[in-house]
């Protein structure tokens, strides 16, 4: 069977990466980084496990893209990840020089759209509302089980 990699079989696999914050009790937000058509990086929220509030799964993703490619910028990669990115995030893809952000769900509470699209690097490419159901429908089980 031929599989095609494209923004939906990304998020899937970003959407791994939620579920794997969820079953650990973090807020369930996972993200990938893809550079060509290969996955260099996975992430997911580790804010609880390592007692940091900077552990968000973008971040952590930024962090080992980076490694992985031995450079700090990511201009010729796309990161993926369920949930918008709220403002310390989108502020780090400006830093990395991000080539493209696809997300899934909208954070109307922190997402960084809130304040415009200015937080992102100016050459970064936007795609989002990729598998919305499925990222809103994670986060809003895991929030509704703690409520």
């Amino acid at each position: 069977m031929l599989t095609v990699f494209d923004d939906e079989y990304y998020m899937r696999q970003a959407l791994q990466e939620a579920q794997k914050a969820y079953e650990e009790g973090e807020v369930p937000v996972g993200a990938i980084v893809v550079s060509g058509k290969h996955i260099i990086a996975r992430a997911h929220n580790q804010t609880e496990r390592l007692n940091d509030v900077t552990a968000h799964a973008e971040i952590l993703a930024i962090t080992a893209a980076s490694e992985f490619l031995g450079s700090k910028y990511l201009d010729e990669c796309t990161l993926y990840v369920t949930l918008e990115p709220c403002t310390m995030c989108a502020g780090a893809l400006a830093w990395a020089q991000l080539g493209k952000l696809v997300y899934g769900a909208t954070d109307e509470k922190r997402g960084y759209l809130r304040f415009g699209n200015a937080l992102l690097h100016p050459k970064t490419k936007l795609a989002y509302g990729i598998l919305e159901e499925a990222c809103s429908h994670l986060l809003t089980q895991f929030f509704a089980e703690r409520r």
